[in-house]
């Protein structure tokens, strides 16, 4: 290489010096959703002095752990380049049949086959995805019909008279050693998908097929059985969603995930993952979750309207979007 095409190769000292702070801010979309929900624990502060109450923030991070669970298993499968919009029957179908196993066969039985049944519907999505070839938003969307005429169909469409388990109701809202159980399950949760993602070679396949699926497949990665892992995953982490969900309400009732799917999303991208595949922080998912519930939070003490909360996720996805579309240029 000459010496002209060395120089060329490297970048500039001027352009490294070009980026400004907010430029290397939005490098790292983990800092930015961290410093808005420092601004929002601000905010929230100056209209109820609750908010930073340990109490209170204990609460919102047990709430978090709903969130936050259907959001770990719909990151993989946005880090491969899909979607999965199945996420709020499925979470309706776990909570159901967990505390419908509960009453049939036995509290044991109530938890296994409330993730038996994610798993299911995790397992027809990645087969319809990664063998039928069909687009992952058009199958989701379908088996996301299914379920809910099959659970209508279960229920004759009335509420289910099926309570939660006491094993269920102690790992939604009992405590040990003062901090709530959910919010242990959840950490528990976190820390087995971070290290999946950033020690392991199935972790690194992830990215890779995100980024080509093609290239993944000339190089010898498994791209179909990664596939149908992380819909496999993402099934079940909805599933115990809903039952950790059944646990908290008590009892399991129609329609009870659909309020997830949209802040789910945006929780994924606020944290910085990329929504076409290849890029993305758990830690920044973890932050999204923790952002979007403290927004709840503050909408539900400004008496927001349901119509106002949705219009403001569609917002914040959008911009963040348009954020680290921008941020990419930089990098």
């Amino acid at each position: 290489m000459s010496t002209g095409e060395l120089v060329a190769a490297q970048p500039s000292s001027a352009t490294a010096r070009a980026k400004s702070p907010v430029q290397r801010l939005l490098l790292n979309p983990p800092a930015v959703v961290g410093l808005c929900c420092l601004l929002l624990l601000l905010a929230g502060s100056a209209v109820n002095r609750n908010f930073l109450m340990p109490a209170y923030l204990l609460q919102q991070l047990q709430i978090a752990a709903f969130l936050g669970l259907a959001a770990a298993g719909l990151m993989a499968v946005i880090l491969l380049g899909h979607i999965d919009l199945s996420v709020p029957w499925t979470i309706t179908t776990g909570a159901m049949m967990a505390a419908a196993a509960g009453s049939a066969y036995g509290a044991g039985w109530a938890i296994p086959a409330g993730l038996f049944c994610g798993a299911l519907v995790g397992l027809v999505n990645g087969l319809g995805v990664a063998l039928l070839r069909i687009p992952s938003m058009i199958f989701t969307l379908g088996a996301n019909a299914v379920l809910q005429g099959l659970m209508v169909l279960y229920t004759g469409g009335h509420a289910p008279q099926d309570a939660a388990t006491p094993l269920m109701r102690e790992l939604a809202v009992g405590r040990t050693l003062g901090l709530p159980n959910a919010v242990l399950a959840w950490a528990a949760v976190s820390l087995l998908v971070y290290l999946l993602l950033t020690r392991t070679a199935a972790g690194r396949y992830v990215y890779v097929i995100g980024n080509s699926e093609r290239a993944a497949y000339l190089s010898g990665v498994r791209t179909a059985r990664m596939t149908v892992a992380c819909f496999v995953a993402c099934g079940m982490l909805a599933a115990f969603a809903g039952v950790m969900l059944a646990g908290y309400s008590g009892n399991a009732y129609q329609a009870m995930g659909d309020p997830y799917l949209l802040p789910a999303i945006a929780a994924v991208v606020l944290g910085g993952t990329n929504i076409l595949g290849g890029r993305g922080s758990y830690l920044g998912t973890v932050a999204g979750v923790v952002f979007i519930v403290l927004l709840q939070s503050m909408l539900a003490v400004l008496q927001m309207p349901e119509a106002g909360r949705q219009i403001i996720y569609g917002a914040l996805i959008l911009a963040m979007l348009l954020l680290y579309g921008r941020s990419a240029k930089v990098r």
